[in-house]
């Protein structure tokens, strides 16, 4: 009996010993579930470098690819709620794939928010064929051509998808979606005629600045730091166009397996706004076309909420369906 009362204090003097540590007192893995060479791992690295720095400790980039990000997001759901591993998440994989897939994780319930780090609007952009110079005379063309206009996408249920139907539905225009594999071909037929418009990623951005596409507006609420002169698209339609209220923003955020501690959560997330409100952190999300966007894991939270929200009512109203 002695000896079981004894072995249960040393272990209790052990955890201790562990909690009193220091955190973080080793190595900790920021897993990016997306392949090398793409936005989110230019992102997940720059950020890595960043929180290494300010943590005293390496934060080392491990790239899980598969599945529109949820092997790596499962991977992380599934590893020791220690603060030790992260995952950068998406918008995408943590709304957009449980309204469309069949997950093994559930976003909510099996992650601890630590906040968002970038916004990613969308900008919509047409042909340079198409005689519309702003998204009203848009408008009028699409609504003197019901049926007949197609807008591509770079996949069937990317949010360039989804932000094309939002946009049909809630300006009552009748379009047909033409899915691509990938942004660039998309955009080459868009430079080609063979579509009339598209909800782009800021890679199109080159080729507006070549004159190859036209920029009429961005997705998001407020008008972007990067691109300032385009107007949003609920400030540039005309008051009658039923588009009040329309935004489009994608975000990268950091979650922490569910369980993490809270010390460890506000540690995190204390070290993330800093460094996205430094001012290199900030010029280098500016080149990659993100918007700065860091917040705290209670916002992150209630902006998971609201997207789900949104976003399942499109994906009803549309009837989109994924293979």
């Amino acid at each position: 009996m002695k000896r079981s009362i004894a072995c249960g204090l040393l272990s209790c003097l052990l955890a201790g010993a562990v909690l009193a540590q220091p955190f973080p007192s080793r190595p900790l893995k920021l897993v990016v579930p997306y392949p090398p060479g793409g936005i989110t791992d230019t992102l997940g690295r720059t950020l890595a470098q960043a929180l290494t720095e300010a943590l005293g400790q390496p934060l080392v980039v491990d790239n899980r690819p598969g599945a529109g990000g949820a092997l790596g997001a499962e991977a992380v759901a599934r590893a020791a709620a220690d603060g030790y591993t992260l995952v950068l998440g998406a918008s995408s994989t943590h709304v957009l794939n449980p309204l469309l897939y069949k997950l093994t994780y559930d976003p909510v319930k099996d992650f601890t928010p630590v906040g968002v780090i970038a916004a990613t609007p969308l900008v919509l952009v047409v042909g340079p064929q198409l005689p519309a110079t702003s998204v009203g005379e848009l408008l009028a063309w699409l609504k003197a051509r019901p049926g007949q206009a197609n807008f591509g996408s770079y996949g069937n249920a990317s949010a360039s998808h989804l932000a094309g139907e939002m946009f049909k539905s809630m300006a009552g225009v009748d379009m047909v979606h033409v899915p691509y594999k990938g942004a660039a071909p998309a955009q080459a037929d868009l430079m080609a005629g063979q579509i009339s418009l598209m909800f782009s990623d800021m890679s199109a951005m080159p080729h507006v600045k070549s004159g190859r596409l036209r920029a009429l507006a961005v997705t998001s609420a407020k008008r972007i730091g990067s691109f300032p002169e385009l107007p949003t698209v609920a400030e540039a339609a005309p008051a009658a166009a039923g588009l009040g209220g329309y935004e489009v923003t994608g975000w990268f955020a950091l979650y922490l397996p569910a369980g993490a501690p809270r010390a460890v959560v506000d540690r995190l997330s204390t070290v993330m706004m800093a460094a996205v409100a430094g001012s290199e952190l900030r010029g280098r999300l500016a080149s990659l076309g993100l918007e700065p966007g860091a917040s705290t894991p209670e916002a992150l939270a209630a902006l998971m909420r609201a997207e789900r929200d949104k976003w399942q009512k499109v994906i009803a109203d549309a009837k989109i369906r994924v293979e």
